[in-house]
């Protein structure tokens, strides 16, 4: 790392050297670097920029170790240096002089002089060394918004061939850089784009219009432009057919859209929807897609006349099979849906129909987290609830009895201990006492 050397009268005369002629010539003092050419000074005080406010903005992953306060692990912005020769950031120096320590903080040498010295040459070169971060930083995010708009105002001209381009170009620049995103926004770039979407648009430019929009900040006029019917069934079409990376894009879009308190039910009350949803979930060789369909199958539940229709289209007993295969987050989306599908008689039905569903549901119980255990015992609750001697045996036979004892022994919620005393009265039921301590393996705790 190239910094400058001090000229005799104590300031800078400009003259570049690199970090390791600086440590050689006694600079720094002990420290390595790298071997660019720093050629930012500002002579200004009034121009220069703020130390502080150019730090936090950078947040730079690595930063030479000779800037670094080794007390607090953070860039100095008023190094000092103690009579041992050892350099901190003034206030946490100060600080440590507070506790009442007498020595110094890296060596632990006493000291015999407790005098701080302003270290003006290793100041001026942590800021010449930001400065000229920041400046380039500052250039190419003027570089990206420029970029970004050309881009923008060429899309609004382009036809066929020539639109796909500007798509994904701009969609290059969009993911790779966060202040493109906010230039597109301000550029009146999300109607642009929104208005690509029609029932005439082709898969190639959809896809690249989508995925552009899902990484955007979409406000609430953005959002009712998306939900014109026309644009939420291209959004269906394409979850169905299009690449993984559309049909993620495409959930995670409509998830958004889901949110929004003008979002009308009859918008997501799709067959086509809730069967690409299905396949993503129960798709096996990629797994990135489960979570974003599952995250908008536990939106859209909330919505009867979607519970309804999920049912049909056969989501129980296909949810009910995955539940061993997912990771804890997508489970606990899976189990809502499911428990969300018990407030339907359809639904109950369909999972005592299920002859997975008690074995893989009892098998949650106390295993992943407090919400999916209470999940997965209201939905117990609804199934031995409708065929009790039927559904209460069986689980039993598969180790309900003694998970519902280990729940109320927790200390999880006493509504959910309260809900497992409930069905652990309605499993024992269709037992003789003796059998019914027997099933539960646990028979000084029943007793």
């Amino acid at each position: 790392m190239p910094m400058f050397q001090p000229s005799k009268n104590g300031g800078f005369d400009g003259h570049i050297l690199d970090l390791h002629t600086a440590v050689k010539d006694g600079v720094l003092g002990g420290c390595g670097g790298g071997d660019g050419k720093i050629m930012v000074v500002v002579t200004d005080e009034k121009k220069q920029l703020d130390l502080k406010k150019m730090i936090t903005e950078l947040e730079l992953p690595e930063i030479p170790s000779v800037f670094i306060c080794p007390i607090s692990l953070e860039p100095m912005q008023d190094p000092v240096t103690l009579c041992t020769g050892q350099t901190y950031e003034r206030s946490n120096i100060l600080k440590w002089f507070k506790l009442g320590h007498c020595t110094c903080p890296t060596t632990m040498q006493e000291l015999w002089d407790d005098l701080v010295t302003p270290n003006k040459t290793l100041h001026q070169l942590i800021y010449t060394w930001f400065s000229q971060k920041y400046v380039l930083m500052k250039k190419r995010s003027e570089d990206v918004q420029g970029r970004a708009i050309e881009i923008l105002d060429t899309l609004r001209k382009a036809k066929g061939k020539a639109k796909v381009h500007a798509l994904s170009e701009l969609k290059q620049v969009v993911m790779a850089h966060g202040i493109a995103k906010k230039t597109v926004v301000d550029e009146g770039g999300v109607f642009v784009i929104s208005s690509l979407l029609s029932p005439f648009t082709s898969h190639a430019v959809g896809s690249e219009a989508i995925a552009i929009l899902v990484n955007l900040e979409l406000d609430s006029d953005s959002k009712a432009g998306l939900m014109q019917p026309a644009r939420v069934s291209l959004m269906v079409d394409m979850l169905s057919d299009g690449s993984i990376e559309t049909k993620i894009n495409c959930a995670r879009l409509i998830g958004r859209l889901v949110e929004e308190k003008s979002f009308r039910a009859e918008l997501v009350s799709s067959h086509s929807l809730l069967v690409g949803l299905m396949r993503l979930v129960k798709d096996r060789r990629r797994r990135n897609g489960v979570s974003p369909a599952l995250t908008l199958l536990k939106s859209v539940s909330v919505h009867k006349q979607v519970r309804n229709l999920m049912v049909k289209v056969g989501a129980v007993p296909q949810l009910v099979d995955v539940l061993p295969c997912l990771d804890p987050e997508s489970l606990e989306s899976a189990l809502f849906v499911l428990e969300s599908l018990c407030l339907e008689s359809e639904g109950r039905i369909a999972l005592k129909d299920s002859v997975n569903t008690i074995p893989n549901t009892v098998r949650l119980l106390m295993r992943v987290s407090e919400k999916c255990t209470n999940y997965a015992i209201s939905i117990l609750w609804s199934v031995c609830k409708l065929a009790s001697e039927e559904c209460s045996s069986l689980a039993v036979e598969v180790g309900l009895a003694a998970k519902l004892l280990l729940v109320i022994q927790s200390g999880c919620d006493p509504a959910l201990k309260q809900r497992s005393a409930e069905l652990l009265k309605l499993c024992s039921l269709h037992f003789s006492d003796t059998m019914f301590i027997s099933k539960c393996k646990l028979t000084r705790t029943i007793q």
